[in-house]
């Protein structure tokens, strides 16, 4: 094939750019260069030359003036694609989009993912397509892939990455030919070497021919691998542009004496008007589905190491993501305070958080820091939980009553069993109230824990604790001792952190069953019970390794058999429910029995030759060797070869306690004179072990409940014997998957892998573990002809299934070599207390469950909606019995018949999302057409429009469609599935449809219905003067006004006969004006020492029930505001 139509003639894109990895956030980055600089020189050199052009490929600048700089991708940051989830993706785009829309008017029509390590599918199909983009384009893929598809001409392809939505969201994709820099000789920063372009020819060093001729082979080579005539040149590279006119300088004279040559035509251009150029040329392009996973830049070199690394900030990220969302939504149901949402400060700490040397775990210490830092900020700042359950849940009666409110409180680090407000209420002899919110479509049923402490200063014991719902009913509630595990985690970390030292208070878990209405809260009173009822008291049993017996765990359907003589689990075993397909459609109960192992272990990462200086480090994953933790004697598995050897065990030249324990959740050999620790309880059993002094774990399986759950401490991993290690779990069963297992991208579709293949090419395996692992954020699944075996996760690992019928996840990482890949720091985490450090201890959980084949993905997708946004607490406390009477103590956002379809999830406040939770043929019944009925969502709005958006909705759904390019591919088109897609939302009924993984964006319009506002003033003493009612002395008076098309007051306002009457309460706040302001009322000016009482009612017409608005205690030059909120 020729290389172009017309031979003489080659068009040649100059796309001038620049990649960045920001270091630290407040504009300096790494390698001295600087995003304010580039930005600063750029715009100057743009102003000389309209012709010129640069591309700014994030939200966060640029000068709308100056119409050569254009905007790209346009999310707050390059993301990176292994591990956020795609609700964080969406989200950090969303922003991006929305303030480049609000700044420049502008609406990125091209993704531009360069620097990534590898891409999902989620990227190409979601985060591309959906976003209205026309194209994507990127420079990272494997090594051998790249060679494959460069002999191919298939660097540019048509991207369709989800099998759900096939050609209805594809993408044009194309794949840079190396890298994202400009070919050899042509980069023109200060001090780069490439020859400048000297057309002086009164000067030894004229060059204008060599550099013409130069630039032509680059291009032709360049051609040689492309279809089309064609080509982009990607101008820039990691902290270029300090000094942009050394660069414009050289390609303003390439482009025009190459025009000149006439052999090529070479242009400034953008990716926009690349991609217009790829489509006119009616080309048919080759097809590719799934992903780009993994990614190696050459033999040894996967980078499959970042999966997992900073395993602490990727947990920590995934909390603050289920915390921002539960948010979101409260601050939609309480109304803003003014124009500011509460919740930015902590959406721009996780949109950063998201870029691709940020949760990647690939940034230095100080870097982490500092994102953490914002995160703990923007959490901070973000309080709008328990402001929502301060003005929601207190009602006007208590106010009245008592004239003061208590407020709620957060418990940041129960991940280290600390919360102040759980453990001090207690002793002091009152009654803690927990709230539990619900972010989700569902009601949830689920079993919480907090910690509580009886303290020998207070005569109270713990094991007298009773819990009660907001009826009054005793809830079923179990006691569980601290693990020393748990306390040495908590003590060090309070110690090292919050400078607090060990109280002396024992310490408890307190574990209740809760039911949670959808988008709503229920409320629990936890208190000492003097006397009849209380928690019961876990039991617990330490069973030797030589006892000959077998231990049974689990009271429900799940139940897990131990042989205590051995240490070994020999039996895991669960009733599933399945439909028989009789006359009448009825439930039948069968009993899977399934064998599994459970086991430890660690690779021990290469550091490194003179023959192949490749190390394992925060981006690569090299084992060297594997490890198994809890045998009497290590054995080392070579991973190049397959073959085993004995070694010595670890820290030889130390003391050392033998690690003689196999921790099993199958059946492994713990090892002779092995024991396990049994708790059992009401609500749920537990197993803990310990295999070594670093690593505990426990087992939970609860009453009602079809999973186990694994809650894993590891840390600090040993690096005393000069070996970093990378530390992993593997279950193992019997069972026949013929090399195959799933994994989920982005926490959305599950993709098909099969051990040492690639669809795309033929595998040279050289990497046999490292070249199987692949990222996980939801979870990882085998199956045969009967079984499946699903293990979900907490937050982004590494993952593989190494072996049939194996599921392994890495866990941990602590290295002692940089692997070279620009980090430039080696991945060994520490915490610090007075001077002395020790290693990163984690603490973690992965969830295991087992299906009859076909049946384990609504667990999948329920549950793992559920990991992603746990329940959140607040706390507060009470003197009496009187907390229903006072407050409301259940909420649901929704009707209270109405729950979202078990196939679907709201995520939206005035922006509404709703997402189809399955993928096609992923369920037999949940992988349909659903529907959402927006009257029931919305039960107190009166919604009159309904603007269907694209996914980061800056621009309407039809609009993007009409514009939306499309692309000849190569091959027959009627093997594609069929695509099923909801249709246009019916004005009437308001009724959504969605199809199976569909996302739909709404922007909601709200009508405002007449209400009747009446306002009373009851003076409890002294003079107040209305202005326009003159001077009452005592007694009260009333005001009330009917209002009709207007919006409701929000937080801390009131309604006078002006309009609305803002008396700029907030919250905690207490002010002293001289007068306060009354639109249309005159001024209310408080004489002497009067006290006045001021409530507002709001009724709507047609509707029974009101709602208090607000009170506000009027004092001698002072007042008080208290905001009731919105109670019927």
């Amino acid at each position: 094939m020729s290389i172009i139509d017309i031979p003489d003639i080659l068009n040649n894109t100059f796309i001038s750019a620049y990649a960045m990895n920001v270091e630290t956030l407040g504009g300096l980055v790494w390698q001295g260069a600087c995003v304010q600089n580039v930005l600063d020189s750029v715009i100057s050199s743009l102003l000389e030359d309209e012709n010129r052009k640069f591309m700014h490929f994030s939200s966060g600048g640029g000068d709308s003036k100056v119409p050569s700089l254009k905007l790209r991708n346009g999310g707050w940051c390059m993301h990176d694609e292994a591990t956020p989830h795609y609700i964080d993706l969406i989200d950090q785009t969303t922003l991006g989009h929305r303030f480049i829309k609000d700044e420049f008017d502008q609406m990125p029509r091209v993704g531009w993912q360069i620097d990534p390590f590898g891409h999902s599918a989620v990227q190409g199909y979601l985060l591309g397509a959906e976003l209205g983009f026309d194209s994507l384009y990127f420079a990272r893929i494997d090594y051998q892939d790249r060679a494959k598809r460069k002999d191919e001409k298939t660097l540019e392809v048509v991207w369709r990455g989800s099998r759900s939505l096939g050609s209805t969201s594809q993408i044009f994709t194309g794949i840079f030919p190396v890298h994202y820099d400009p070919p050899d000789g042509f980069q023109f920063e200060i001090n780069d070497p490439s020859p400048p372009v000297q057309d002086d020819p009164l000067l030894f060093g004229f060059n204008v021919q060599e550099r013409v001729n130069d630039f032509v082979a680059a291009a032709v080579a360049q051609a040689n691998i492309t279809r089309t005539n064609h080509i982009m040149w990607t101008m820039g590279e990691d902290f270029r542009y300090q000094y942009a006119n050394s660069w414009f300088r050289q390609m303003d004279k390439l482009i025009h004496y190459v025009n000149l040559d006439g052999r090529i035509n070479a242009l400034y251009s953008t990716p926009s008007v690349y991609t217009d150029a790829k489509h006119a040329a009616n080309e048919t392009w080759p097809v590719k589905t799934d992903d780009f996973f993994p990614y190696a830049d050459r033999a040894n070199a996967y980078w499959t190491g970042y999966f997992t690394s900073r395993p602490a900030f990727k947990g920590y990220v995934r909390m603050m993501s289920g915390y921002y969302l539960a948010a979101r939504q409260l601050e939609f149901l309480k109304g803003r305070n003014g124009s500011v949402s509460q919740t930015e400060t902590l959406a721009a700490a996780l949109a950063i958080s998201q870029h691709h040397d940020a949760v990647s775990g690939t940034e230095r210490q100080h870097v982490a820091d500092d994102y953490t830092l914002r995160l703990h900020t923007g959490c901070e700042s973000s309080f709008v939980l328990p402001h929502f359950f301060d003005q929601y849940a207190w009602s006007i009666t208590n106010y009245l009553s008592t004239g003061n409110t208590l407020p709620h409180s957060l418990c940041p680090l129960l991940n280290i069993s600390y919360c102040p407000p759980s453990e001090e209420i207690l002793p002091k002899g009152k009654s803690l109230v927990v709230v539990v919110y619900n972010s989700l479509g569902w009601n949830r049923d689920e079993v919480i824990r907090i910690p509580v402490s009886a303290h020998p200063l207070f005569q109270v014991d713990v094991d007298t604790v009773l819990v009660r719902d907001s009826k009054g009913k005793e809830v079923e509630s179990q006691l569980l001792p601290l693990t020393n595990t748990s306390l040495r985690i908590r003590n060090d970390h309070l110690k090292a952190y919050l400078g607090k030292q060990p109280d002396g208070a024992t310490k408890h878990w307190l574990a209740f069953h809760v039911s949670v209405p959808p988008l709503g809260f229920s409320t629990y009173i936890v208190s000492s019970s003097q006397a009849g009822a209380k928690s019961a008291v876990s039991t617990t049993s330490t069973v030797e390794g030589n006892a000959n017996n077998t231990i049974q765990v689990g009271q429900g359907n799940l139940k897990l058999l131990y042989s205590a003589s051995k240490g070994i689990l020999t039996r895991s075993s669960v009733y599933l429910s399945f439909r028989l397909i009789l006359k009448k459609s009825q439930w039948s109960r069968t009993f899977v029995n399934a064998v599994t192992e459970q086991s430890y272990s660690y690779y021990s990462g290469f550091s490194g030759t003179d023959a192949d200086s490749q190390a394992s480090g925060a981006y690569v994953f090299r084992p060297n060797g594997t490890f198994s933790i809890g045998t009497e004697r290590q054995q080392r598995v070579d991973v190049q070869r397959g073959k085993v050897a004995y070694v010595p065990p670890l820290l030889p030249h130390r003391k050392q306690t033998p690690l003689r324990n196999w921790i099993n959740f199958g059946r492994s050999h713990l090892g002779t004179g092995a024991s396990l620790t049994v708790m059992r309880g009401p609500l749920f059993d537990e197993v803990h072990q310990q295999p070594t002094p670093w690593i505990y774990q426990v087992t939970r399986v609860y009453k009602g409940k079809e999973h186990a759950e694994v809650e894993f401490t590891i840390g600090p991993i040993p690096v005393d014997d000069g070996v970093g290690k990378e530390v992993v779990t593997q279950i193992r069963t019997p069972m026949k998957t013929n090399k195959t297992f799933y994994t989920d991208s982005n926490g959305r579709d599950f993709i098909k892998r099969i051990q040492d293949y690639r669809e795309d090419w033929n595998l040279e395996v050289s990497q046999p573990i490292a070249g199987n692992y692949y990222p996980i954020n939801l979870g990882i699944f085998i199956k045969d002809e009967i079984t499946e075996l699903s293990v979900l996760v907490d937050r982004a690992v590494g993952g593989s299934s190494i072996t049939d019928g194996q599921v392994e996840l890495m866990l941990h990482r602590r290295l002692l070599h940089d692997d070279a890949r620009g980090v430039g720091e080696v991945l060994n985490e520490t915490v610090c207390s007075h001077d002395e450090c020790t290693g990163l201890t984690i603490k973690g959980k992965y969830f295991v469950r087992i299906d009859r084949t076909g049946e384990g993905a609504k667990w999948r997708r329920t549950f793992g909606q559920e990991i992603y946004s746990p329940l959140i607490l607040a706390f507060s406390e009470q003197d009496n019995d009187d907390w229903s009477s006072s407050h409301v103590p259940v909420f649901s956002g929704i009707t209270a018949s109405y729950s979202l379809p078990d196939n679907e999830l709201d995520n939206g406040k005035v922006l509404l999302r709703l997402a189809h939770l399955y993928e096609i043929g992923e369920d037999k019944d949940l992988a349909a057409m659903a529907n959402v009925e927006l009257k029931k969502l919305f039960p107190n709005k009166t919604v009159t429009k309904v603007t269907e958006m694209n996914l980061s909705a800056n621009q309407e759904r039809a609009e993007m469609e009409r514009r939306r390019l499309a692309w000849r591919v190569e091959g027959s088109s009627d093997k594609e599935t069929q695509v099923s897609r909801g249709g246009p939302v019916n004005p009437v009924d308001l009724l959504v449809e969605l199809g199976p993984m569909e996302i739909r964006t709404f922007l909601l319009t709200e009508a405002y219905g007449c209400r009747r506002y009446t306002a009373i003033t009851a003076i409890v003493k002294g003079v107040v003067a209305w202005g326009s009612s003159g001077v009452k002395h005592g007694g009260s008076g009333t005001w009330e006004k009917r209002v009709c098309g207007k919006r409701p007051p929000t937080a801390g306002r009131m309604v006078g006969e002006g309009g609305e009457l803002n008396l700029g309460i907030e919250w905690g706040q207490v002010r002293t004006p001289k007068a306060i302001g009354v639109s249309g009322m005159g001024s209310l000016v408080v004489f002497w020492c009067s006290v006045v009482l001021m409530k507002a009612c709001e009724s709507a017409d047609g509707q029974g029930g009101s709602r208090w608005l607000s009170v506000a205690v009027v004092g001698w030059w002072c007042w008080e505001g208290v905001i009731i909120g919105e109670i019927d």
